[in-house]
């Protein structure tokens, strides 16, 4: 019973110390933070002493700086006004002057007014008295003066005039043969004339009869394919391509030199090596219009109408070639235009493209300076330009350009051996014949051969049948017979020929 009690009291005991001991360790802390918070406190107001102390100081210098800004502003404002005073009072000064000016300009004009009144005055007066004396108004009096003058000099004036219209005529015919045979001078193209026929070298007379094939099949299929004719004889080493379409006979050529280099040589393969001809002649026509471009210093043209230009190597006018003759009426319109002032730059670009039309005047109804005018037109050339391709046919072209340029085309074309005009009547008969026969429906291709004494005619398979090839050929000659004139006879040969086309895979 006694541990009990004693734990008891112990335990009593020991409560009693611990509030006694947490009691003052809490007193002690409480003082602690006391002390701690007053210190803060008191901190906190020396820290603000401080700050207000800064802030005044601060705030004095401002207001000092500010008093010290204003009073300069002051001084620069009383020193602006003081100039304002000085230049008021300057053009109060000038103002005063300008108006008594004014005052002694307006008493001037007054008494030249009244000085030019009693002149006018006085002049009419001493008319009047002249007129009296002579008998004669003002009006007679000038006419009678100036018949007197007119009959004494009307002898020495014509005279005079005539004499200075015959020296002007020499002068300018004279300076105006100098331009030009300068121009001629400083061109010096040199100009060959195309023929109907074309060589192709061979490695061997035996490459003539591969050439011709068996029962001539070879040879046919590259007269058909091309629309030439090969025309193969004693000569040795060289086969001859016939036609009068200088663009033919050069895929021809270049059709066999492939086919002979290529050895093989049989229908099937012919196709195929004037079609990479063809391709091969494209590219050459591009390349051909660049060089030309270039060559006159032609900057700015349009790829389509540089490939348009390059067309004309393989187009002839009498036997002239039409892009060598651009060139030269290019150049020699460039040089005239310089000695008489006019922009050459233009000029020469005018005469380069002045027979751009030919170029496709064989595809486009119409004459070739219509169709080279809307050619231009269509690639956005100035009208001065586009205008020379029509100005240069006409008798009395409207702008000076077209001038130079028609005078250029005249020298370039009457240069001796330049053209000839039985080559040319000799194209157009072809021409003509080749568009008899395209005229009529289900005409493929139309070929003239034999300098024209054949026509061959591919018509469309599915458009015409046999008997309807047969009254074609007839309707044809019929319609030569009547439209055309030439020497002897031509024949029509009609090939209607239909390909079927399968493969095996």
């Amino acid at each position: 019973m006694l541990t009990p009690i004693l734990f008891i009291l112990g335990l009593a005991v020991g409560i009693g110390v611990g509030y006694v001991v947490r009691h003052l360790v809490i007193s002690k802390r409480t003082a602690t933070a006391e002390r701690r918070a007053e210190e803060l406190v008191h901190e906190a107001k020396q820290q603000e002493k401080e700050i207000l102390l800064q802030a005044k100081e601060k705030s004095l210098k401002v207001i000092d700086e500010a008093k010290s800004d204003e009073r300069e502003r002051r001084k620069e404002l009383l020193q602006t006004q003081k100039r304002l005073e000085q230049r008021e009072s300057s053009f109060d000064k000038k103002l005063l002057s300008l108006e008594d000016r004014k005052i002694d300009l307006e008493n001037k004009q007054s008494e030249a007014i009244k000085i030019k009144e009693d002149l006018q005055n006085i002049k009419e007066q001493g008319l009047e008295k002249l007129q009296k004396i002579a008998r004669m108004s003002k009006e007679e009096a000038a006419q009678s003066l100036i018949k007197n003058i007119e009959q004494e000099v009307s002898d020495d004036l014509t005279a005079r005039i005539r004499k200075l219209e015959r020296e002007s005529q020499d002068v300018y015919e004279e300076k105006a043969k100098h331009l030009m045979a300068t121009a001629m001078d400083r061109c010096a193209m040199s100009l060959s004339v195309e023929t109907t026929t074309t060589s192709v070298e061979i490695p061997s007379d035996d490459m003539k009869g591969r050439i011709i094939g068996k029962e001539g099949r070879n040879i046919k299929a590259i007269e058909q394919a091309t629309g030439t004719e090969i025309v193969v004889d004693d000569t040795p080493g060289v086969i001859f391509v016939s036609g009068f379409s200088l663009l033919r006979r050069h895929v021809a050529r270049l059709a066999l030199e492939k086919l002979i280099s290529d050895g093989r040589i049989h229908p099937g393969r012919v196709e195929e090596a004037v079609e990479d001809a063809k391709k091969e002649i494209a590219k050459d026509i591009r390349r051909a219009g660049e060089d030309a471009a270039h060559e006159i210093g032609v900057v700015g043209l349009d790829p389509k109408l540089i490939q348009i230009l390059g067309r004309l190597k393989y187009r002839t006018s009498y036997g002239h070639n039409v892009l060598q003759h651009s060139k030269e009426v290019a150049i020699l319109a460039g040089l005239m235009a310089s000695e008489l002032g006019v922009d050459p730059v233009v000029t020469k670009k005018a005469g380069l493209l002045h027979d751009i039309g030919k170029a496709l005047d064989h595809e486009i109804k119409g004459g070739h300076p219509k169709i080279g005018y809307d050619i231009m037109k269509k690639f956005g050339l100035p009208e001065e330009v586009a205008y020379v391709s029509i100005g240069h046919h006409e008798d009395k072209p409207t702008s000076v350009i077209a001038l130079v340029v028609k005078a250029a085309d005249a020298i370039s074309g009457s240069r001796p051996g330049a053209r000839k005009d039985t080559y040319e009547q000799y194209l157009q008969r072809l021409d003509e014949l080749e568009d008899v026969a395209s005229s009529f429906d289900g005409v493929d291709k139309v070929y003239a051969i034999y300098a024209g004494r054949e026509v061959r005619v591919f018509v469309k398979p599915n458009q015409v049948d046999d008997w309807a090839a047969k009254k074609l050929a007839k309707d044809i000659s019929a319609k030569i017979e009547h439209e055309l004139k030439y020497p002897g006879e031509i024949k029509v040969n009609v090939i209607r020929e239909n390909r079927i086309i399968e493969y095996a895979r």
